[in-house]
């Protein structure tokens, strides 16, 4: 599963820059969280475009993360990219004072589409298009929330492991704070992504790779030593999450349907 940093980096600029301008665009937006993920296609769209046209919103609720908000402002200041802190708590709260809830998992899904709905926004304001920062492991197991943070124009991140993230950002030059953090989808104060999984990301990595990438069965991977509990876990989650992957499915009714025979690219000959 080792990459080949400088060379992963040239795709991923190469591609950040290229599909961009497919749309006429010079400008990329993303939400900066001050965690690793973020921080990377930080880096990574400071390269491929110019600095002043990258823009990064930082969108704590209240003063919940102040030591990520500090993390990605540092980032901000060190790449000399654009950026604009915006509270989000003021339109999550009113929501739930109407409609009040006890449970975390739907006041973090409101928290990272407010977000998203922001990002989008400024999307036009800036004439910017929105940079996915959801890696393969969220995307396989289904660890995001569709139309908040797995919404996007394009993503640069999404054909890497957490693990492999890790390593790119090593050779980045990405923070050592920043590397070394527990990784969160900042749902709530105190929240992990590996406790509410209740699974690590090496050993996750491991074996969706063997799955996934080496397309070996469930019984291949148990032989090589992974357990069978986990395994039968991380399928029925990659499985139950394949709406999240897709686009809507579209009832087929004419002779061209959009998704089933309508499959001409937008960089198509015309």
């Amino acid at each position: 599963m080792k990459i080949n940093a400088p060379f992963v980096e040239k795709i991923l600029t190469k591609f950040i820059k290229e599909e961009l301008s497919k749309f006429d665009f010079s400008r990329g937006i993303l939400g900066l969280s001050g965690g690793l993920d973020s921080t990377v296609c930080a880096f990574l769209a400071s390269k491929a475009l110019d600095p002043d046209n990258v823009i990064c919103l930082i969108m704590p609720y209240g003063d919940t993360f102040g030591r990520d908000i500090d993390d990605a402002q540092e980032v901000v200041h060190f790449l000399g990219i654009r950026s604009n802190v915006i509270n989000i708590s003021p339109m999550v709260d009113i929501y739930f004072k109407d409609h009040p809830t006890d449970n975390k998992i739907l006041i973090g899904n409101k928290m990272a589409r407010e977000r998203m709905s922001i990002l989008y926004d400024y999307s036009v304001r800036e004439g910017a298009l929105i940079l996915g920062t959801s890696n393969k492991t969220e995307l396989l197991l289904g660890y995001g929330t569709i139309h908040g943070d797995m919404a996007c124009a394009i993503n640069p991140l999404g054909d890497l492991y957490k693990t492999q993230i890790r390593e790119l950002a090593q050779y980045l030059g990405v923070p050592e704070r920043i590397q070394k953090k527990a990784p969160t989808a900042g749902l709530w104060e105190g929240q992990t992504d590996e406790e509410e999984l209740g699974l690590t990301y090496e050993n996750v990595d491991r074996l969706l790779y063997h799955m996934v990438d080496k397309r070996q069965t469930a019984d291949e991977v148990i032989a090589l030593g992974f357990d069978k509990e986990m395994v039968e876990r991380v399928i029925s989650l990659v499985k139950n999450s394949e709406f999240k992957r897709k686009l809507p499915l579209i009832t087929k009714l004419s002779d061209r349907t959009i998704g089933h025979d309508f499959l001409f690219p937008y960089d198509r000959e015309r």
